[in-house]
């Protein structure tokens, strides 16, 4: 089973819950946490494994060679990235634009641009007894994160192919392209947000784009407490599940501010990760059998 951790914005707690649940899943099934925010991931302050596997990462670049090039232009034609260009008597390539569909490649009619790898991040794996967490980041300079998130879960589906792991994702804040990346082959999206006016605003953007992608989710609100009750009014008007609610607390903020897991010292978040929980429980027996 498949679960991404998401939500509208940034801060609203996704590192915080994907590490608690992962870790409390852990105590009795087999998990396995992919930190898929590769452009700044944090998950790896919480959790204290063994490194067993180190790797890096590339993406394919087309490199222009000039020795049989008519100059036809097709490749600036085919490219929607204009990451390929026509300049005069040269091609020129722009890597940070490439997205790496071999379009101008394939299509090349004298075979002028072959493919190149280029590093854009590394991939660490950490194990800890019943759980294995997975972190990719990309190097400094990188502008996208969508390939690095596509190679990392195909990492995970390769090292963990049994149906009975869960596998959790941490993915990057917002509704553009490396969430949809992060998402679009989950079976379960829980989707975190807090009780203010910017939290609904972004929680409305991350529904749409769930309901677009045809994906089940629920709600978390976290700093439940602050803030107002439009967010529960939104969820209840639109039928939409709030599966828990993690109380605002000092004591947490100074947890997460020590790098330590939550639940292990607080009541109220063991309570709710049991919701969640209860709540993968019955959509596996529900959706999944």
């Amino acid at each position: 089973m498949k679960i991404s951790i998401a939500s509208g914005k940034g801060g609203t707690g996704k590192t915080t819950l994907s590490t608690n649940l992962s870790s409390f899943l852990s105590e009795t099934k087999q998990v396995v946490l992919a930190d898929l925010d590769v452009e700044e991931p944090n998950s790896g302050l919480f959790i204290n494994g063994e490194l067993i596997h180190q790797e890096d990462k590339f993406k394919m670049i087309p490199e222009w060679i000039n020795n049989n090039c008519q100059l036809c232009g097709n490749c600036q034609k085919v490219c929607n990235f204009n990451a390929v260009m026509k300049l005069g008597n040269r091609i020129m390539v722009f890597p940070e634009l490439c997205h790496g569909c071999y379009a101008c490649s394939e299509l090349c009619p004298t075979n002028s641009l072959p493919m190149k790898p280029k590093k854009m991040g590394e991939l660490k794996h950490f194990k800890l007894k019943n759980f294995d967490f997975i972190e990719s980041k990309l190097i400094i300079g990188e502008e996208q994160a969508v390939p690095l998130i596509q190679q990392t879960m195909e990492y995970v589906d390769k090292m963990f192919p049994k149906k009975d792991i869960i596998k959790i994702y941490d993915s990057p804040p917002g509704t553009s392209c490396p969430v949809i990346e992060a998402t679009k082959d989950s079976d379960l999206i829980l989707l975190v947000t807090e009780p203010t006016p910017f939290g609904l605003h972004d929680l409305k953007l991350a529904v749409e784009t769930m309901k677009e992608l045809k994906k089940d989710f629920g709600i978390i609100i976290n700093r439940y407490g602050i803030g107002d009750d439009k967010v529960i009014t939104y969820c209840e008007k639109n039928d939409i599940p709030i599966i828990a609610k993690i109380q605002n607390n000092r004591k947490i903020a100074d947890l997460y501010s020590d790098g330590k897991l939550l639940y292990k010292k607080i009541p109220n978040v063991k309570t709710e990760l049991e919701k969640v929980k209860d709540f993968i429980i019955k959509y596996q027996n529900e959706k999944m059998i």
